[in-house]
C-alpha cells in the first residue's frame, strides 16, 4: 500500500514549508514556501554559506548607507534562495514581503516589485513566483494592485474568514490559513479540552473557507499551513494545498494507512455578496480575538527573525571591512 504522503499526493498539492534544499529534494513536493523564519533558519544552517558570501560581497560595494546594504543583501538572498529551490521543484516558490510593512500598502507594492525584478533578472520568469503578504486590509489592498499586474500573491497569516473573504474578493491567487497557531490559541484558552483533529478550530475553519469559495466560485486557491500534527493534514486531505514540515513529512512518507478525500467540491454554487468594506473587515477581525492576537503575533514574530537575519548580515558586512 502507497504510504500516507503518497496518497494524499493524489488528493491534494503537497508544498514544502522549508528552505532546506534536502529536504525539498528528498520529499518532491509541487511548490516550497518560505519566510522569514524560515529563510533565517536556512542561513544559520550553514547550507546557503557559498551564497551569502556572493551577497554580501556584492553588497559591499552598494553605493549607499550600511542599512540601504543590507535591505539590497536581504532582497538578493531570499531571492537567490528562492531560485536555489526552484531547481529542485516543478512548480512555485513563495517569496514574502518584509513584515515590518503590513501596514503599508505603497510599500509592500513596491517591495514585491522589486522581488520581482530581482528574479526576473536571474531569469525566473514571474509565473514561477507567489509574493507573500500578511493579509492586512493594507496587504489586501496590495495584492488587488499586484494581481492586476499579473503578479500573484499568497496572502499569509490568515486566522480570521474576514481575511479569507476579503482576500478571495480582492483576487488573490493563494491564501494561507494558519491551522496549527489557531489550535495553539484555543489550547491556551481552553486547557481543559481535549481537540481531536477532525474537530480541531483551525480545521474546521479552512472546511469553511474551502466550502465558501468554491460556492462562490472564487478561484482563489486555499492552502492549508502551519500543521501542528499529522491528524490535521489527513482531516484536510482533498484541500486545494497543503505546505508541510519537513518533520511531518517524514511522518506522511514512513507511515501506511489509507486517507480520504474530506474536502471536495460537490457542485453547490451560490450568488457572490457585496464586497467587504474596510469597516466591515476590521470590526469583524475586531471581534475575533484569536484572529487578533494571532495575526499581531505573527507580524511579530516574523519582524523579529527578520531583524535577527539584518543583524547577522550586519556583523558580516562589518567584520569584512
Amino acid at each position: 500500500m502507497p504510504n500516507l504522503l503518497e496518497q494524499l499526493k493524489t488528493l491534494s498539492t503537497v508544498v514544502a514549508d522549508t528552505g532546506d534544499l534536502d529536504a525539498i529534494r528528498r520529499f518532491a513536493p509541487q511548490d516550497a514556501t518560505t519566510n522569514p523564519s524560515l529563510i533565517l533558519k536556512a542561513v544559520q544552517s550553514g547550507q546557503y554559506d557559498a551564497l551569502l558570501k556572493e551577497i554580501l560581497g556584492a553588497a559591499r560595494d552598494h553605493n549607499g548607507t550600511l542599512e540601504e546594504a543590507i535591505d539590497e543583501a536581504c532582497d538578493r538572498l531570499v531571492v537567490a534562495m528562492g531560485t536555489l529551490i526552484l531547481n529542485h521543484v516543478p512548480g512555485r516558490v513563495s517569496t514574502e514581503v518584509n513584515a515590518r510593512l503590513s501596514f503599508d500598502t505603497e510599500a509592500s507594492i513596491a517591495k514585491a516589485r522589486r522581488l520581482v525584478a530581482l528574479y526576473e533578472e536571474a531569469g525566473v520568469s514571474r509565473d514561477r513566483i507567489l509574493i507573500k503578504l500578511a493579509a492586512t486590509w493594507e496587504g489586501v489592498r496590495a495584492c488587488e494592485v499586484l494581481e492586476r499586474e499579473g503578479i500573484e500573491c499568497n496572502l499569509t497569516l490568515i486566522f480570521s474568514f474576514a481575511q479569507a473573504r476579503a482576500c478571495a474578493e480582492a483576487g488573490a491567487f493563494l491564501i494561507s490559513p494558519f491551522v496549527g497557531r489557531i489550535l495553539d490559541w484555543y489550547r491556551k484558552a481552553n486547557p481543559e479540552t481535549d481537540y481531536s483533529p477532525a474537530q480541531e478550530p483551525g480545521v474546521l475553519q479552512v472546511r469553511d473557507i474551502y466550502r465558501y469559495f468554491r460556492h462562490h466560485q472564487y478561484p482563489t486557491v486555499v492552502m492549508g499551513a502551519s500543521f501542528r500534527n499529522s491528524g490535521e493534514i489527513l482531516a484536510l486531505a482533498g484541500c486545494d494545498r497543503l505546505t508541510i514540515s519537513p518533520a511531518l513529512l517524514e511522518e506522511l512518507a514512513h507511515t501506511e494507512g489509507r486517507v480520504v478525500a474530506v474536502l471536495e467540491d460537490h457542485g453547490e454554487r451560490e450568488a457572490r455578496p457585496a464586497p467587504i468594506t474596510e469597516a466591515e473587515f476590521r470590526w469583524q477581525l475586531n471581534e475575533d480575538a484569536m484572529a487578533t492576537e494571532k495575526l499581531a503575533e505573527g507580524i511579530r514574530g516574523f519582524e523579529a527573525d527578520q531583524l535577527k537575519l539584518e543583524a547577522l548580515l550586519r556583523e558580516r558586512l562589518r567584520s569584512a571591512v
